[in-house]
């Protein structure tokens, strides 16, 4: 009967020091679930991709043909941006086929032929609370201190186009672009006047927000 006792008390403690290794198990599983769902699955499902209605490739552009962001990105005499180029301007290169991407051909044939406008997709739609201007954010007015190339200026806040056409993500709960700017890389200057050795940048609320 004792042998038989102590072989109860044994089962019944081993099956104690096992108790916490069951307990961690099931915390681990969620662990991993909650990673992919948060890293991979909650993205996929909160974004929607979209393609631009003309393929345009920026490394072509700017790498094969020597262009300058500010050919097609530039301030108009009365201060106010051109942030897309339109079909007359693309035009200027354009009037005939010089390539033969399919892209170009559809640009060429669907636009202009025609003199229709692109509906370009924004990377970076403005939030409708805040007010933002290019004017004083330019090459013109930063270089007065600075020497910064226009690709250097613009990578401040814009994504990097350098390798062609990046992709176009729509949270479907805001209406904006997973790429529209955040209030913490507006505040690497307006919150920071040292960050760029010497800028001027005010951080009143009212100087961004309406």
């Amino acid at each position: 009967m004792e042998d038989k006792h102590n072989a109860t008390r044994d089962k019944v403690s081993c099956d104690r020091k096992a108790c916490p290794v069951r307990g961690v198990m099931p915390f681990l599983l969620g662990v991993a679930v909650a990673l992919v769902f948060g890293w991979w699955l909650f993205p996929a499902l909160l974004y929607s991709e979209q393609e631009q209605p003309v393929n345009f490739n920026h490394k072509t552009h700017v790498a094969n043909a020597g262009l300058d962001c500010s050919h097609c990105h530039y301030l108009r005499a009365d201060g106010t941006f051109s942030a897309f180029p339109s079909t007359e301007e693309c035009a200027v290169c354009h009037r005939v086929l010089i390539g033969d991407s399919k892209a170009e051909r559809v640009f060429w044939n669907d636009y202009v032929r025609t003199g229709k406008q692109v509906k370009w997709l924004v990377y970076q739609k403005q939030p409708d609370n805040v007010f933002f201007s290019h004017a004083p954010h330019s090459q013109q007015n930063c270089n007065n201190c600075h020497t910064f190339s226009t690709k250097e200026l613009c990578g401040f806040c814009h994504p990097s186009m350098a390798n062609g056409t990046p992709e176009y993500k729509l949270n479907r709960l805001s209406g904006y672009t997973k790429d529209t700017m955040k209030m913490w890389r507006c505040e690497r200057c307006h919150a920071n006047p040292n960050h760029l050795a010497g800028t001027s940048a005010n951080n009143a609320c009212f100087v961004c927000h309406k």
